[in-house]
């Protein structure tokens, strides 16, 4: 189905179909013309000598600098040469994607005063699969993602590279491959295609739209822990959670008892403690806070997605030209600072629980570290050492990038966002993530292997799944290659969807 672009109703679902799934991409015909009429008027306004911020005059601290009508025509290639200033690999083609569809969307609009030619442009390259190289880094996340931003309109003078059909090549052949014109940029449609946070924000909507299905996958691995350490059920009966009234942990107990449903733990079959610890029956209102989080960050995201992020911003209504910082990108990186922190807070409390199975004084007669054969075999205790060196680094890495504004432009711009920082260090928090879970689960699925009695629905299709990866640990072995088809298997979400299809959704 094609994703019909007019400024607003950009989902992350929508998104994520456009960058990972190749869907096409339409505009729709109200926001043409509202671009064209946005167009019209600063074409009136550059004839009338109006001093635009961009677009007659330098940028940054060169915006006292006015331009000569010939300096107009040429200002704009050298505003993307000296822009496109990044460094780096490049930046996955899902991302670089994602930023042209929000792109795509702030144009929409009518505010930007681009040519529809850049618009239209950017519609064909992504439905036609040609995507720029793009350094990951060099954006302090204002003026928005000059740097990478910059090297994406690069493409719009036939220069710069770009990934298309499997293949790196330079930015005119791969347009001409795929049968694309050229348009060239003229006045001010370099700016209206640069100025925008928007591949911070499109990372930060792929990691958000991850971040759901990894917390629907730690509540799952939580059940199997659970089950496997005999808990006390009460602290997940959802009228708990509901009188405290945090939307987070009553989505959260309710999806953990889903999981639990029809077990033998729920019938009063085992004897349980009166109070187990915290790392187990304060896991709904844990994962809930994160949840709540995520929720937050998501409506933040969904908002600068839906909006004009630019600078000037044009309002033909009023043949008005307003300048301001509509690319700051504090909205989007404060929420998603707080984001990465909730994942690796509920990483930590994965691991607390990773150590209640691996203990024997704390796992209700569990074999030490899941091995029958203790002593001459050590089970998965170097299983923990691994999730705690993911933890340590995600920790360093929850440190908040939007409180690091470091001065720019002789001090013209002198608070930035930094929230390409916080995407960069959010996909590695996530990358851990996957890693930190997948031991969970392949520890929670070991130690039921040891219990006799009927787990959870949810549980046992958990169970199934990881057991096509990795073997029950009779004997010891090299356990590198478990984790990392684990951590695979967490990032695919085939346990989410098996699940799913057993219990229902876990929304």
């Amino acid at each position: 189905m094609t994703i019909v672009v007019d400024g607003s109703g950009l989902t992350l679902d929508k998104l994520v179909r456009v960058a990972r799934g190749g869907e096409k991409v339409e505009l729709h015909p109200d926001a043409l013309e509202r671009i064209k009429v946005c167009r019209a008027m600063l074409e009136e306004k550059i004839q009338a000598h109006e001093i635009m911020y961009g677009v007659n005059t330098g940028i940054g601290e060169f915006s006292e600098v006015v331009l000569t009508d010939e300096q107009v025509q040429q200002f704009q290639r050298y505003l993307i040469y000296n822009h496109a200033a990044g460094i780096g690999e490049p930046a996955p083609i899902e991302y670089v994607r994602a930023a042209m569809l929000g792109r795509v969307n702030v144009h929409a609009h009518g505010n930007s005063g681009c040519r529809p030619e850049i618009t239209l442009t950017l519609i064909e390259m992504l439905n036609r699969g040609v995507t720029p190289v793009v350094c990951q880094k060099g954006s302090v996340g204002a003026c928005g993602d000059l740097a990478p931003m910059a090297q994406l309109a690069l493409l719009l003078m036939g220069e710069g590279e770009a990934f298309y059909q499997g293949q790196r090549l330079p930015g005119r052949v791969a347009l001409e491959k795929a049968g694309i014109s050229i348009p060239g940029l003229q006045a001010r449609d370099g700016l209206a295609a640069i100025n925008g946070s928007n591949l911070l924000t499109a990372m930060s909507a792929l990691h958000l739209y991850d971040m759901n299905r990894w917390l629907k996958q730690a509540e799952i691995a939580c059940a199997m822990s659970l089950e496997a350490l005999y808990a006390n059920m009460k602290p997940y009966d959802v009228r708990l959670h509901q009188l405290r009234g945090f939307p987070g942990a009553i989505r959260s107990a309710r999806a953990i008892m889903k999981c639990i449903d029809g077990s033998d733990l729920v019938t009063g079959k085992f004897k349980t403690k009166v109070q187990d610890a915290y790392s187990m029956r304060s896991t709904p209102q844990v994962i809930g806070a994160a949840h709540d989080a995520i929720a937050y960050a998501r409506s933040q995201v969904e908002t600068e997605l839906n909006g004009v992020g630019d600078n000037p911003i044009f309002l033909p209504e009023y043949k008005l030209t307003l300048t301001g910082a509509n690319f700051q990108g504090s909205p989007v990186s404060l929420p998603m600072d707080m984001a990465g922190a909730a994942i690796t807070m509920v990483c930590v409390l994965s691991e607390r629980r990773l150590n209640r199975l691996t203990n024997p004084a704390l796992s209700v007669g569990l074999p030490a570290f899941l091995t029958k054969g203790a002593g001459m075999f050590s089970g998965l205790m170097l299983s923990q050492y691994t999730a705690d060196s993911l933890i340590v680094e995600q920790r360093i890495l929850s440190m908040p990038a939007s409180i690091q504004s470091i001065p720019a432009a002789a001090d013209q711009e002198d608070f930035v966002s930094m929230g390409m920082n916080t995407a960069i260090k959010n996909a590695q928090i996530l990358d851990n993530a996957y890693g930190v879970l997948g031991i969970e689960f392949m520890a929670a699925a070991q130690a039921l292997d040891f219990r006799e009695f009927t787990p959870g629905r949810g549980v046992q299709a958990a169970h199934r799944v990881i057991r096509k990866y990795v073997e029950h640990l009779d004997e010891d072995r090299p356990l590198y290659s478990d984790h990392n088809k684990m951590k695979e298997l967490v990032k695919s979400c085939e346990i989410l969807d098996e699940v799913e299809k057993i219990v229902g959704s876990l929304e």
